[in-house]
């Protein structure tokens, strides 16, 4: 029986990943579930799959749940970030899945590290503002990053058993998003039209990531740590379908890609299973019904967030810490109609440049930053 820690549960990958723990019962039981401020789901998720720990952001959300729960049966509860470190570590063995959203998902990760505890990573940020770091203490403990994200799952199931001086480039897939070609204009773009993704069901922060391509950009940032590749080996494609979720080009010009259809449980359960693949009773792949497969270069004019990603990778140290944080503020900023869409990667390369680059910063150091870069983004977004 396996035993798993989920952080970010009353989100999309977190509801997603307990329907796949719902599936094996016989091989997966819940420990602890720490999320925001949704007490209501919560509560629902506690009742159902009765984990020993709960944290949530705010001690009136936990007061709130305490209240709705059983009293004589409850969970140990538990808020704030203290809470989600206390969550992230109540195993001794198993997986902790983070699929919190931002760089709140940092501490935990890297202290259920220090534990020795392998880590299922839906939480881009961990990577991008801390990958040298976080990478270097896995190894240190011998725990294992177990991609999440559709791309990197795509990717690392293509290297099984592959050397990595075998690689010649890792090939990521977007689907474009929803102004892949139109409209023209993009300045003018509404809230609901970057919500509404043509393939993917996610949460806000990162459907408006996946419109502006900053999402590509981040994975980006990521390839590089998980699968030790350097940024001239990581090629963007657009592939509007998303069945290919990404590819790998050896050095002797073969290709090798991992295809399904556009569902995350699928990348989930592997990661909560690995090294084994279980059965499952998840939605195939109609080849019939697929269509056709196409593939275009990304537009970094219409799309800068792409190239400032590539940018932030390369200048590397503190670097891509700014980028996550002025990211998320001026994507906050925009979801609450204070900017537009196209003031997004504006905000972010003027961030960029203000700030001066520790090239190896420390965990203390990367926190400083991620707040001072959050700081600069605001007062930005309020002019």
């Amino acid at each position: 029986m396996r035993e798993i820690v989920i952080l970010g549960s009353t989100g999309s990958i977190g509801r997603q990943a307990l329907d796949v723990v719902r599936r094996f019962p016989d091989k997966m039981r819940v420990v602890g579930l720490a999320a925001g401020s949704n007490w209501p789901l919560m509560a629902e998720q506690v009742r159902e799959f009765r984990p020993r720990v709960v944290a949530l952001a705010r001690e009136e959300a936990v007061r709130e749940l305490e209240r709705h729960l059983p009293p004589g049966d409850l969970p140990e509860l538990f808020w704030g970030a203290e809470g989600l470190v206390t969550v992230a570590t109540s195993i001794d063995s198993g997986v902790v899945l983070n699929a919190l959203t931002g760089t709140v998902g940092l501490l935990p990760t890297v202290a259920a590290l220090e534990k020795g505890l392998d880590i299922a990573l839906a939480n881009k940020e961990t990577l991008v503002a801390a990958g040298e770091l976080v990478m270097k203490l896995a190894r240190e403990k011998g725990a294992r990053i177990l991609p999440v994200d559709s791309e990197h799952s795509a990717i690392w199931q293509c290297l099984a058993g592959q050397p990595e001086n075998r690689v010649g480039k890792i090939i990521l897939t977007a689907s474009g998003g929803p102004f892949r070609k139109e409209p023209a204009d993009l300045s003018r773009v509404s809230v609901e039209a970057a919500l509404a993704h043509p393939n993917w069901r996610m949460g806000k922060k990162i459907t408006i990531d996946s419109a502006t391509l900053m999402n590509k950009g981040l994975e980006v940032l990521e390839a590089h740590w998980l699968f030790s590749v350097n940024y001239d080996q990581i090629e963007v494609v657009v592939h509007p379908q998303s069945i290919i979720h990404s590819m790998v080009e050896f050095v002797d010009g073969s290709v090798m890609a991992q295809l399904g259809l556009p569902d995350m449980r699928l990348p989930i359960q592997y990661a909560l299973s690995y090294p084994d693949r279980w059965p499952s009773d998840l939605p195939r792949l109609n080849w019939f019904a697929a269509g056709e497969l196409t593939f275009e270069p990304p537009d970094t004019n219409r799309f800068p967030c792409l190239a400032l990603a590539y940018a932030a990778g390369r200048t590397g140290g503190t670097m891509p810490a700014v980028l996550n944080a002025a990211n998320e503020i001026a994507v906050g900023a925009f979801l609450a109609g204070e900017i537009g869409f196209t003031f997004i990667p504006r905000l972010v390369a003027e961030v960029m440049e203000e700030h001066r680059v520790v090239s190896e910063p420390t965990l203390e150091e990367i926190l400083e930053v991620d707040q001072w870069a959050r700081r600069v983004a605001r007062e930005k977004a309020r002019r």
